[in-house]
């Protein structure tokens, strides 16, 4: 038996602060909630605007551990409203190694999944490679209790690879 669920898919302003965008987003995700909704998406990269526009090494001042504040923060959110949330972020792997990665937190707040993005750009405006790996995990279906969740980030989308 399938089941239909409602999404939210979040956009917003995004500035260089992480604390003011983490809240703006939280806001978002109450009303989405609210709303209705059960599995909710945060922007790309959501706790700063699009950095990537420019090489400049002061940007990986903002990249985080895994289980760092967007996990804490977000996972006790989905906890809370019961809901799904996917959260991409800036991941500092280690020294020299960041990923664009999106958590999927279950509605319980645990770490349904990780999704590192696989294909990065480098052209005028998105220059991708100077800050992120390649993603290592693969293309994979999470299970969360919303259902099944195949996360992509931007320009993985265009990968025939991918469809069915």
């Amino acid at each position: 038996m399938s089941k239909n669920y409602k999404v939210a898919v979040i956009q917003l302003n995004l500035n260089n602060t992480a604390d003011v965008n983490r809240k703006k987003c939280s806001e978002w995700i109450k009303k989405a909630a609210h709303e209705g909704a059960e599995v909710i998406c945060l922007p790309e990269l959501y706790s700063s605007h699009y950095f990537c526009q420019s090489e400049d090494v002061e940007n990986f001042s903002i990249a985080e551990p895994l289980g760092d504040i967007s996990f804490t923060a977000f996972s006790t959110l989905a906890k809370e409203l019961g809901v799904v949330i996917i959260v991409p972020f800036f991941e500092k792997r280690m020294s020299g190694i960041y990923h664009n990665s999106a958590y999927i937190i279950d509605t319980d707040g645990s770490q349904a999944g990780l999704y590192r993005k696989m294909h990065i750009p480098d052209d005028p405006h998105f220059y991708e490679k100077f800050y992120f790996t390649p993603g290592d995990l693969g293309f994979q279906s999470i299970s969360t209790q919303k259902g099944n969740i195949g996360t992509l980030i931007c320009w993985d989308q265009w990968y025939p690879k991918l469809r069915g």
